[in-house]
């Protein structure tokens, strides 16, 4: 009988997708210890998310990977627009200009605009950031058999699929990063009731390496198919250069074989290779509770949403963001009994907020009338197009691409967050609101504010210098790693809107004031789940 591996940690991890990898890299910054059990290799043969969203890129920009993702292999002169097509190259009805990533101007409220860095990119960088066993902690090629949990911790078993050896794994905490199927979730009976009924689709993988050639200035990051009766979905670019990946519905192409579709999807004549084909479950959920005891769930084991508007990977690494800084409190003993409770009070929420916008976006496009008109080559079939892209225009299609408020402007409303007595006074662009995410300024070294949060609490004072030892010294008795940070800059004081902002390690506004607190303990307390 072969003797039994034991591994012994703080966290488990079980899923190597983007969430996965996204919380490993929080705790490894955090100082904390885990390992992580995957399943596959590290490697993905077929893609699926292809944009790394803004705060997403901010996360990783903490983490020290935002850069690698950027040189992954996107090029920077291609174009990042949405065209609105019959085929790609055929008739084009509407299109986004988004200019490309070296030539679009850095917007206002952040420092990393989104990113293009497909799965298949992404995933190998990030396991080779963090390295597999034995020289790292991403344990691949291994399959999590089950777990039990008691007072002090979460014993798993798993299995290492190479050579079918048993392991045992015993951690202080276990976080189910394990996708929308979640064994993990379902072995702790939290039930993910359905929003909407599940859709099926199928992703055609494929290269065409003349085709960007054949259509110049017509290329474009995503060509959203508008083409009766029933192709309406979009044609996306997956490096840039050849690969492309086409969606369609599984139900209405059922009876058609990919090259017809990609031939009717395609207008030049130019050569495809079929390179894959995925058929997938759309469903649309949120578990009712993120965590049992010690067992805590982030990603698509938590919330599935449509992925139109790209939020469903982006929403999952802003999981990992506040779960990270929580369980790394519990392990060094300064959380309160309400701090990891809190994950659910906040993520929950989002999560709902995200897959609502989501589905206004797919709604969009699947009750899209598509006349036949459109296909012809007269002037009957230009009038309905022009038609087409008015109503285009009406619909609002931009909110799909472009969406800040929904990447950044979502506010946590949880015991942890100390509301202010005099109200919002303005939105999370204009000002430092309780709750929501702390706005990004450049600093006069050129760096950001989003710089100074992370590894603490952060303590930003605009005012004129006021004794600071009471709060130092509440937050030193309880144990929290607070920083304080005076700033002299007049503009970023006008855009945090109080001389004193209290900015937790994951980035989000906990407290802010007028004057410095009058109760530094009952703060200390409030942000760290004491009260």
């Amino acid at each position: 009988m072969t003797p039994r591996e034991t591994w012994e940690t703080d966290v488990l991890i079980v899923g190597g997708g983007p969430v996965g990898l996204a919380l490993t890299l929080d705790l490894r910054y955090r100082g904390v210890p885990f390992l992580l059990l995957e399943a596959g290799d590290g490697r993905i043969g077929h893609p699926k998310v292809g944009t790394v969203g803004p705060r997403s890129m901010e996360l990783f920009r903490r983490w020290g990977v935002a850069g690698a993702i950027r040189s992954a292999g996107w090029p920077g002169d291609h174009p990042l627009d949405v065209a609105w097509v019959t085929a790609v190259g055929g008739h084009e009805i509407h299109r986004l200009r988004m200019g490309t990533a070296d030539s679009r101007p850095e917007p206002p409220w952040t420092p990393e605009p989104e990113q293009v860095c497909p799965q298949h990119w992404l995933i190998p960088l990030l396991v080779r950031e963090l390295g597999a066993h034995p020289a790292g902690p991403l344990h691949l090629g291994c399959r999590l058999d089950g777990f039990v949990q008691d007072d002090d911790g979460v014993t798993a078993t798993a299995t290492r699929l190479a050579d079918g050896a048993p392991l045992q794994l015993r951690a202080r905490w276990l976080a189910g990063c394990d996708g929308a199927f979640s064994p993990v979730r379902k072995a702790l009976g939290i039930p993910a009731p359905p929003f909407h009924r599940t859709r099926t689709f199928r992703n055609i993988l494929f290269r065409a390496p003349k085709l960007g050639e054949l259509l110049g200035p017509r290329r474009a990051l995503v060509h959203f198919l508008v083409r009766p009766p029933a192709l309406r979905y979009p044609l996306r670019s997956m490096d840039g250069d050849e690969l492309y990946r086409l969606t369609v519905t599984a139900e209405a192409e059922r009876h058609l074989d990919a090259m017809t579709l990609l031939r009717t999807a395609v207008a030049p004549d130019t050569p495809l290779e079929l390179v894959s084909e995925h058929v997938w479950h759309l469903t649309h959920r949120v578990a009712d509770d993120y965590r049992a005891g010690r067992v805590l769930l982030a990603g698509d084991s938590a919330h599935t949403l449509s992925p139109s508007g790209g939020f469903g990977m982006n929403t999952g690494i802003c999981d990992a963001a506040d779960l990270g800084w929580k369980l790394a409190a519990e392990l060094a003993g300064w959380a309160g009994p309400a701090l990891l409770d809190s994950y659910t009070a906040e993520r929950r929420p989002v999560a709902g907020r995200s897959l609502a916008e989501a589905h206004t976006h797919l709604r969009r496009t699947l009750d899209r009338t598509l006349p036949e008109e459109i296909l012809r080559d007269d002037a009957a079939g230009a009038r309905a197009r022009a038609a087409l892209a008015e109503q285009l225009e009406r619909e609002g299609v931009r909110a799909e691409f472009d969406a800040p408020d929904t990447h950044l402007g979502f506010r946590y409303a949880s015991p942890l967050i100390v509301g202010d007595p005099d109200g919002d006074d303005g939105t999370w662009r204009t000002r430092a609101l309780p709750g929501a995410r702390a706005p990004h300024a450049r600093l006069a070294d050129g760096t950001s504010t989003l710089d100074l949060f992370g590894p603490a609490f952060r303590l930003l004072c605009f005012a004129d210098p006021a004794p600071m030892t009471p709060v130092t010294s509440a937050f030193a008795h309880r144990g929290v790693p607070l920083h304080v940070t005076r700033c002299p800059d007049r503009t970023t004081a006008r855009l945090y809107g109080r001389p004193y902002v209290l900015v937790r390690p994951d980035g989000h506004v906990a407290w802010r004031g007028t004057r410095p607190p009058l109760d530094p303990v009952l703060l200390a307390d409030t942000v760290r789940g004491a009260r």
